[in-house]
């Protein structure tokens, strides 16, 4: 695991992918990790500044590192660093389980064609995300306006990413599911692992597809495999 990035939601990697390996394997099994974790603050420096080379060569370090030590694959808990993610790939021969690789299959197995996504400015905006969801898997991504977008990626790096909870900001993020749907999506992705610490189910409009669940339940069932 590629972690740090907020620890806060590495925390809820680590916990879910031993519960599923507890659940699905019994008695005392649990996951056997590895955790290169970041420093979130200079990856945060260094997002906001616009050096994805540097990131990129931080991160590749990161994977061969965890490979080095032993990993038979690799997860990166973040959305937003998937931007680097053919940079690790390059320095990595373990399998690397893309997150939005297994959120658009759990879409489609789930016969969703329309999606809305939340995330950071970079996620939502940018290329490497949406053009991999569109252009691998068919979807159609709907993103919310460019007001609701700013303060979205705000409450992300200002509380989620700080372990920050405030009702008005989950206001926020429920009034924007709300024309999101109205414009069609028939769910809606939550494409930042923090964002699943403020908006559940319950809060939403629309199906929600936690991509840090999505991820773990896919990492659950390779190293399950793996065992077998």
């Amino acid at each position: 695991m590629i972690g740090g990035m907020s620890w806060e939601s590495s925390a809820v990697y680590y916990r879910e992918i031993n519960l599923g390996i507890q659940k699905k394997l019994g008695g005392f099994y649990s996951g056997k990790i590895i955790l290169y974790s970041m420093d979130f603050a200079e990856i945060e420096r260094l997002q906001h500044s616009g050096d994805w080379k540097r990131l990129g060569i931080m991160l590749a370090n990161a994977a061969y590192s965890l490979q080095k030590a032993g990993a038979e694959g690799v997860i990166l808990c973040t959305n937003t660093m998937h931007k680097v993610a053919n940079k690790i790939l390059e320095n990595i021969k373990v399998p690397f389980l893309h997150i939005a690789d297994a959120t658009a299959q759990k879409l489609l197995n789930d016969n969703i064609k329309k999606v809305a996504l939340l995330g950071t400015a970079f996620t939502m905006e940018e290329d490497f995300y949406r053009k991999r969801l569109e252009e691998k898997f068919g979807l159609e991504v709907v993103i919310p306006r460019q007001k609701q977008r700013k303060e979205i990626h705000r409450i992300i790096y200002e509380e989620l990413c700080l372990g920050a909870i405030k009702d008005s900001s989950r206001d926020h993020y429920v009034k924007t599911i709300e024309n999101l749907a109205e414009q069609g999506a028939e769910a809606v992705i939550l494409g930042c692992t923090e964002i699943g610490l403020l908006v559940s189910q319950e809060d939403s409009p629309l199906p929600i597809y936690d991509t840090s669940m999505i991820h773990v339940d896919a990492a659950v069932r390779w190293m399950v495999n793996q065992q077998n």
